[in-house]
């Protein structure tokens, strides 16, 4: 690994958008090649993977794993961008129980239909719905299907506020979810905190702050091989292998299983993730060079 290749977990702050990060790791390590593995709304907090010089290669393989988050669940209130930060439309009174709460959650599990926000990336006409949002236009969305793996109530604040456990599939809004489990119990809500626990199979447990960046710089890095951990190791055998899989031509070999590995040379640098099928290894995708 070069000194300023590899990948920082790092705990996003409150108030930062998920490029702010990026820029401020740019700034850090001097570094034009920055990337990061799923969109944090600004007001989150938690892991955001950020990758960094030829790292930015595994950022297409970040972006669609499942995540967790912890969400507080704030009732009786509706706003327009289905977290406490927009313009509230709609104030109810809290008639729903802490049993009601949960009774409500398994509507909420599996694989669910969700309306996009308004307030989202997602782009009609090649513009985004937040820009229309923000001209006063709303425009009709199609549902889409995501996965809850798990919801459960962790926590009561207090008679409106509730912190929920949320493991879920890519695409899933955790804002529309507090919405919908509002409307479901007649009373509204929003999502008035989150905090990712888990993206791209990294862990808040791995993660470091933006100060501990700027102190400690490259020496944080986790090498790129890791974030393929759970793919097998193969290392090639002689200089030749090594040639062909520089040049990107298949590895002949006997006696793999059918799947990806991670491909290695023979000083343990890591040079690819590689697709064996039918005898030979394909690279999927190099990590060797600039």
């Amino acid at each position: 690994m070069r000194m300023n290749d590899g990948i920082f977990v790092i705990d996003k702050p409150s108030g930062w958008t998920s490029m702010d990060v990026c820029a401020k790791v740019r700034g850090i390590l001097h570094q034009k090649r920055v990337g990061h593995g799923g969109t944090l709304d600004p007001m989150a907090t938690g892991v955001l993977p950020v990758f960094v010089g030829s790292a930015t290669r595994a950022v297409e393989f970040a972006e669609g794993g499942d995540k967790e988050y912890l969400a507080t669940l704030t009732l009786g209130v509706t706003t327009n961008t289905q977290d406490s930060t927009g313009q509230v439309l709609r104030r109810c009174p809290v008639t729903a129980t802490e049993g009601m709460v949960e009774a409500v959650l398994p509507r909420f599990t599996g694989e669910i239909q969700q309306v996009p926000p308004m307030y989202s990336a997602i782009k009609r006409q090649g513009v985004k719905l937040y820009e229309l949002a923000r001209r006063g236009v709303e425009v009709e969305r199609q549902p889409r299907p995501v996965t809850i793996y798990a919801l459960e109530l962790l926590e009561r604040l207090d008679e409106a506020s509730y912190v929920l456990r949320v493991l879920c599939s890519k695409g899933t809004y955790i804002r529309t979810l507090c919405h919908d489990i509002g409307q479901a119990l007649g009373c509204g809500g929003v999502m008035s905190s989150l905090r990712r626990t888990m993206a791209a199979g990294f862990t808040i447990h791995q993660a470091v702050t933006l100060e501990e960046v700027e102190e400690r710089g490259a020496e944080l890095l986790l090498p790129t091989d890791h974030f393929f951990a759970q793919y097998p190791a193969f290392t090639l055998l002689t200089a030749g292998q090594e040639k062909r899989c520089r040049n990107g031509n298949p590895i002949q070999t006997e006696g793999l299983s059918p799947g990806l590995y991670r491909v290695y040379g023979r000083d343990g640098a890591f040079l690819c993730l590689s697709d064996y099928r039918d005898g030979q290894l394909v690279s999927v995708k190099n990590f060797f060079g600039g």
